[in-house]
């Protein structure tokens, strides 16, 4: 008798192990109730089991594009203010605004178009650039510190979420997969059943 278990899905192929050890554990057919083929089957089911079902990704992907936009929002309003207040040539400060707008635009006005590593970086040297004793007086003459912090706040919830992104997905990359040990749970099936 051929036995073809390659043509079950993943799941089907768990749920026919588990009914497999289910009814040999019953007790109504003794002679296989320690029969060293189930222990191989129990044991190779419960490798299956634990990753048949696991997820592909962390599920972090939304709070993650969550924190961007936070960011990528903090970062616009911010740009948007300097941008209008450099173009009052009567008011006070508006050099302070300008320099500041010249700094926005040499680390890129459109962040938010780049990947998320990529604007991180940028975000990064844009923080450190503003962060200089000459440009924190500058945020403060213009009293945006407030919304200056806010964005660097936003830029570090970003990082922090992305990271704990990254790190789940590499360890569910890290666990082996069902297709992985599928083959060890069909011959202990199929040794079983035959």
């Amino acid at each position: 008798m051929k036995i073809t278990l390659s043509r079950l899905s993943t799941k089907d192929l768990a749920t026919l192990a588990q009914r497999t050890i289910n009814v040999s554990e019953s007790g109504t057919y003794a002679v296989i109730t320690a029969h060293p083929l189930l222990a191989d089957l129990k044991l190779k089911y419960t490798d299956y089991d634990a990753v048949y079902a696991k997820q592909i990704y962390s599920g972090k992907g939304d709070s993650v594009a969550q924190a961007d936009k936070e960011r990528d929002d903090a970062f616009s309003n911010l740009k948007g203010f300097l941008n209008g207040y450099r173009k009052l040539s009567s008011v006070a400060n508006q050099q302070s605004a300008e320099d500041l707008y010249q700094i926005f635009k040499l680390f890129g006005l459109e962040l938010y178009k780049l990947s998320y590593s990529s604007q991180t970086a940028q975000m990064k040297k844009l923080i450190e650039e503003l962060e200089k004793p000459e440009n924190s007086q500058k945020l403060n003459d213009l009293k945006i510190m407030a919304a200056f912090d806010d964005m660097k706040t936003k830029q570090t919830d970003f990082e922090t979420l992305f990271a704990e992104q990254a790190s789940a997905n590499a360890d569910l990359r890290n666990q082996k997969s069902a297709s992985g040990i599928r083959k060890d749970l069909e011959k202990s099936l199929k040794s079983f059943l035959t």
